[in-house]
């Protein structure tokens, strides 16, 4: 049986919910979303892994919520070839990022080692080469990226401090965001600049949802 098919009647959310993106998913890469989001149904409530733990909500509130930045992404850094997601939870976008661009190396970080720990599981689970989970603080990982992202950062500032030292020289900032605060982006350091705030539509979802662009002062 098809992990699709096991969503019962959320496969038809995800389905259509992925149509309205515009992002192209092969039948693989659908089935990795539906596994996906049973792994995050099944253990979610266990290791209190997401806020929202039904399906329908597992679907929508991640699942696409992740998505809708993939075609925003590909377009800013079309010679993408690694991503840093600062935060990652469960997983989100870095999971999502990993199934939908397998060209990308996708490394995902999070303090919370049962967090990271089920981000390894599932890179096992789904058979995802190009993804890697770290425990521990953005602080003490080395290496840099293209493009470093988060969907859970308190604050601009916080995000582009902490993370400056892992961005390659000529790589983004994608803050994922809900509304934005103009008074976040009013005390940015002085050598980092906000290019493009780009406001998304996320597939049944009645919510502010924006991207915050960030790069380095030239």
């Amino acid at each position: 049986m098809s992990y699709l098919k096991q969503l019962g009647t959320h496969a038809e959310l995800l389905i259509q919910g992925i149509e309205e993106t515009g992002v192209l998913a092969h039948p693989e890469q659908v089935e990795r979303l539906a596994q996906y989001a049973g792994l995050l149904h099944k253990w979610g409530a266990v290791y209190n892994l997401t806020a929202n733990k039904e399906v329908s909500q597992i679907v929508t509130l991640h699942l696409l919520d992740s998505l809708v930045v993939v075609r925003p992404l590909l377009r800013e850094a079309p010679k993408l070839k690694a991503l840093l997601d600062v935060g990652s939870g469960a997983g989100l976008p870095g999971v999502v990022l990993s199934i939908m661009c397998p060209d990308i190396q996708v490394h995902c970080i999070d303090a919370v080692a049962k967090k990271a720990a089920f981000i390894k599981q599932v890179a096992i689970n789904l058979g995802l080469a190009n993804l890697h989970s770290h425990h521990g603080r953005i602080e003490a990982l080395d290496g840099q990226f293209d493009v470093v992202t988060s969907r859970a950062f308190a604050s601009l500032m916080d995000f582009v401090s902490l993370t400056t030292k892992n961005l390659s020289p000529s790589g983004f900032w994608m803050a994922m965001k809900g509304r934005i605060d103009p008074a976040e982006i009013d005390v940015l350091p002085a050598g980092v600049e906000v290019f493009h705030v780009e406001p998304l539509r996320v597939p049944r979802v009645d919510a502010v949802r924006n991207i915050v662009w960030l790069k380095r002062k030239s």
